[in-house]
């Protein structure tokens, strides 16, 4: 990483350790720089993945490069493929996954920055 007055360039991301098989690359938040503004995160979430509900308190976008994603939002299921994003708000409950064989690419964005502490995961 060089940083320089007005700007961060980041050659390498923090690859963030999981047990969930998913791969986060972040490059910009709380785990690679300390950053608690916004996360920018490269994710892969293979096939069969899933994450208990969680209400975070947190907005966060996401961008879908490859493959397809589950959201269930307040009880409503949807399912988003390669080009299309969305914006989950704040203090919304809900469960992210991947039902599908083929993994899932896709950029995670969150605002202010992912942290265990506001992402209010319920056990599973």
């Amino acid at each position: 990483m060089r940083k320089d007055k007005k700007y961060i360039i980041q050659n390498a991301p923090f690859i963030v350790p999981t047990t969930d098989g998913k791969i986060i690359k972040e490059h910009f938040g709380n785990a690679s720089q300390g950053d608690s503004k916004l996360s920018i995160a490269h994710m892969l979430a293979p096939g069969g993945w899933s994450e208990p509900f969680q209400t975070p308190e947190f907005d966060e976008y996401t961008f879908i490069i490859k493959g397809k994603k589950q959201f269930v939002i307040d009880g409503e299921e949807i399912v988003l493929e390669a080009g299309q994003s969305i914006k989950i708000e704040k203090n919304t409950r809900v469960q992210y996954s991947n039902p599908f064989t083929e993994p899932c690419e896709y950029l995670a964005i969150c605002l202010p920055a992912f942290s265990m502490d506001l992402v209010n995961r319920e056990s599973e």
